[in-house]
């Protein structure tokens, strides 16, 4: 094992260490006072404590999961938009996926205000918020996957994507102007972003979404390594770059859409996330990026989440309050590196 190789090995060890030990401190972290060794006991399935018990594994631990999950999800997107697009400030919200889940949601919040088909309370709000906001980032997905399968050009489909999203934005901005003021209320609260909404079963779903689509990723360094070249130099070697495109337009659009959907749209994290990782492994290989992301964002969001907890108070901040700490550093460093947001071919 060469030298090099085994410096990356040590800091991914590390920095695996770091996403465990942020895991057990968000468990044991927040509002209620719990001790240490009681949450290790409650994780074990030995704890006595039947409360402990309770605020570990049904609100701590899928909160917990869920940050983990979109880490991944959000900084593997944000990885796979900036090499297609070759832009440095690419994000997960370039495309008007989350424009699109947001739109979705706000069908879901505010259509009490525009007739009385069907009211949303409870249970079934969050079952309804949730398939409304997968319905509205999955439309606006295919719309991209259309586009991009017919024009070559990234630039213009990167274009169509954030016009996309302009629109669907107006679209909401019309329904909340009509919106009666507690839907609305609702809704901007949703858009603020948080950890706290899922239950178990759908933090496993989310994570579920993050490992499959990071398996996936894998199968792709090779196309993922040629791209950063440019479409010319891939195709000159073989790749089918129309195919590959969509499937991987296809695996960013699936995380976002299914982050957003249960957390909101978090800001941020997808787009600082990949660049964190090329500074700390000193590379573009995404042999090497690609688990180096998906760790690195499982830490930004694990900090996120601790960070949006007040000791002493039963709320948390809202995650995209916490979110522009860490990432609006990171686009103003790129900016000041690069010297313009814009990567030169």
């Amino acid at each position: 094992m060469s030298v090099l190789k085994r410096g990356i090995n040590i800091i991914f060890a590390g920095l695996l260490f770091i996403v465990l030990f942020l895991l057990v401190l968000n468990l044991w972290y927040g509002s209620a006072e719990t001790g240490f060794f009681e949450v290790l006991s409650s994780i074990a399935g030995v704890g006595g404590d039947e409360t402990i018990d309770t605020i570990v594994l049904l609100y701590r631990l899928p909160q917990a999961v869920t940050a983990l999950s979109t880490g991944i999800a959000l900084g593997l997107a944000g990885l796979i938009l900036q090499t297609l697009f070759r832009n440095s400030l690419a994000g997960p919200s370039v495309l008007g996926i989350s424009a699109g889940a947001s739109f979705g949601v706000a069908v879901a919040v505010l259509w009490g205000s525009f007739g009385s088909m069907f009211l949303l309370r409870g249970v079934a709000a969050d079952i309804i918020t949730v398939l409304f906001a997968f319905g509205g980032a999955l439309s606006v997905l295919s719309v991209i996957l259309y586009v991009s399968q017919r024009i070559r050009n990234v630039v213009t489909i990167l274009i169509i994507g954030i016009m996309t999203g302009y629109i669907v934005s107006a679209l909401v901005s019309v329904m909340q102007f009509f919106g009666r003021s507690q839907d609305v209320y609702s809704f901007v609260v949703w858009g603020l972003g948080s950890f706290s909404k899922t239950d178990n079963y759908q933090s496993l779903f989310l994570l579920a979404v993050a490992l499959a689509g990071f398996v996936m990723l894998m199968f792709y360094i090779k196309p993922l390594n040629a791209l950063l070249m440019g479409e010319v130099y891939a195709r000159s070697i073989g790749f089918r770059v129309k195919r590959v495109r969509v499937v991987l337009f296809a695996v960013s659009g699936i995380f976002i859409a299914a982050t957003t959907a249960y957390t909101g749209p978090i800001g941020f994290i997808g787009l600082a996330v990949p660049h964190l990782a090329r500074s700390v492994f000193k590379t573009s290989d995404h042999s090497v990026l690609i688990p180096a992301v998906a760790i690195t964002g499982a830490i930004v969001a694990l900090l996120c989440n601790l960070a949006a907890k007040l000791p002493g108070m039963d709320i948390s901040l809202p995650i995209n309050a916490v979110t522009p700490l860490i990432g609006a550093p990171v686009v103003i460093w790129v900016l000041l590196k690069r010297g313009n947001g814009w990567n030169k071919d």
